[in-house]
């Protein structure tokens, strides 16, 4: 593919409304070129429509398009509406079988890989001190692990597993939701650790992902510790450039989550959002729902200088380097025989973490 005609649209990562593209939205992709999609619920009906609606994503793209969705396990698993729904992490962390986590992230990767789906937005790199949730926090079961080095060792597992199905991985929510009271989808939380207690704690967990995780997820919780004003982590300089790429040496592709989300859209627009983002150090920003939320985006990048869109262009045209592309066709057949053992994975975990009490 030749270089994207309008590349201010690279650092876009943008969801589309509903199962098939209507002429408007076909009209806008081709405008902004974004760098990727996400998918979502609305956009799932069956296989083969899935299947086709990314197929005419990539068509549509100047250049191979990130192409994401979350699937985590258990109740963050988009694909559970045209399949089986896979254990959660806490599901299979109760079962304590390593060989179950492994052949979860194999079966994911086989999955998204059927699909055209490159990039996974999991595993989720947030430990959970308690057996749940430890707050209304957005993290219920999505966690594998009570501690750093339990994750470390769990979502490793997952992690090398997806990837070597040539589906690329994401770990967040950088720096860290463990200690978020409340959950950043409505509003901003505020997590009042020092320093030294996130580094020795949720950072313990990120470091060990920064040679080893195509993509980080940048949250939007205040972390005082860095900003004594409410700045979302995913607009924040010192979290993301300073912290994340200057001293924790990551050199892989940087998001923000949803900048969609209450934790920002109620303290900023989707302009301000977005040049605060890129200035911070993120390489790709996250518009979920809105497509008009990506236009102002686009709009905003337009305006930017060459110098400071370098950082991200320079990170996604590496990301995208060796991008698998779509399969030539959908294979039902396969997709079936996956689905199958997608199903048997989550029994056999169920009936093993039952049996551990």
């Amino acid at each position: 593919m030749h270089p994207p005609r309008q590349p201010h649209g690279q650092p876009i990562l943008m969801g589309v409304p509903g199962p098939a593209l209507t002429a408007g939205t076909r009209a806008l992709i081709r405008r902004l070129q974004p760098g990727g999609f996400i998918l979502f619920g609305r956009n799932l009906a069956a296989p083969r429509q899935l299947f086709d609606l990314i197929a005419e994503l990539y068509a549509l793209s100047d250049t191979t398009p990130i192409v994401t969705i979350d699937q985590e396990g258990g109740r963050v698993s988009r694909l559970k509406l045209i399949g089986a729904e896979p254990p959660s992490a806490a599901q299979l962390c109760r079962a304590a079988d390593a060989d179950l986590i492994r052949e979860h992230g194999a079966l994911t990767g086989q999955l998204l890989a059927l699909f055209g789906i490159n990039l996974d937005l999991a595993p989720v790199v947030d430990y959970a001190p308690t057996a749940g949730a430890t707050a209304d926090n957005s993290l219920r079961d999505r966690c594998y692990g009570a501690t750093p080095d339990e994750v470390i060792a769990n979502a490793g597992l997952f992690l090398d597993a997806l990837q070597a199905h040539g589906v690329r991985g994401t770990v967040k929510h950088f720096p860290g939701y463990t200690h978020c009271a409340r959950d950043p989808h409505g509003e901003l939380p505020r997590v009042d650790r020092a320093r030294a207690q996130l580094d020795a704690e949720e950072l313990r967990a990120f470091r060990a992902f920064t040679g080893r995780a195509d993509a980080f997820m940048v949250g939007h919780a205040h972390f005082p510790a860095w900003h004594p004003e409410p700045v979302p982590a995913s607009l924040s300089a010192p979290i993301i450039r300073e912290l994340l790429i200057n001293q924790l040496g990551y050199r892989g592709l940087v998001m923000t989550d949803d900048l969609e989300m209450g934790a920002v859209a109620t303290r900023y627009g989707a302009r301000r959002a977005t040049r605060q983002a890129i200035a911070a150090g993120a390489h790709l920003v996250m518009f979920c729902h809105n497509p008009a939320c990506a236009e102002l985006a686009h709009d905003t990048l337009a305006l930017m200088s060459a110098a400071e869109l370098r950082p991200a262009l320079t990170a996604l045209a590496a990301f995208k380097q060796h991008l698998p592309r779509i399969p030539a066709a959908f294979d039902a057949a396969r997709f079936d025989e996956v689905n199958a053992r997608v199903k048997s994975l989550r029994e056999r975990a169920l009936t093993l973490a039952a049996r551990r009490g």
